[in-house]
């Protein structure tokens, strides 16, 4: 039985998704992480503490204030996903009535969901995985 028809997997091509919320990770990615580290993204200037590293203190604004700041930037982190998705018998509801029309049951439509997000997380370099489940999970 085959669950997804090309035309429908073509369809994928156009999604886009960023998390919503804070995630975190190991590897530099497309999400916002509750950490500050290296990035290009500026995140907010920060007085200076004797003994740190002064690589990333912000000249220019010690040039108009006299005080030493130094630049924090945004770090950013892959998400990880996991799908699980249930096989068992219910989601053959409804049956095929023998017409030819076309139909979509609750397997076929968590098919296309499932599919539809790990193309996006692919497509972002984030980690996923599917797990299947029947009757016990």
């Amino acid at each position: 039985m085959q669950l997804l028809d090309n035309t429908e997997i073509r369809d994928f091509g156009n999604l886009e998704l960023l998390a919503r919320q804070v995630v975190e990770g190991f590897i530099i990615g497309l999400h916002k992480s509750p950490f500050h580290g290296f990035s290009v993204e500026f995140a907010e200037h920060r007085l200076y503490n004797p003994g740190e590293s002064t690589r990333n203190i912000d000249w220019k604004v010690f040039a108009r204030t006299d005080r030493l700041y130094t630049k924090r930037f945004e770090e950013e982190t892959n998400l990880r996903c996991q799908i699980v998705f249930d096989i068992s018998s219910s989601m053959y509801y409804p049956e095929a009535d023998g017409h030819n029309k076309p139909y979509i049951n609750k397997l076929r439509f968590s098919a296309l969901a499932a599919a539809s997000l790990m193309n996006l997380l692919q497509r972002q370099r984030d980690a996923f995985g599917l797990s299947l489940f029947d009757e016990e999970v």
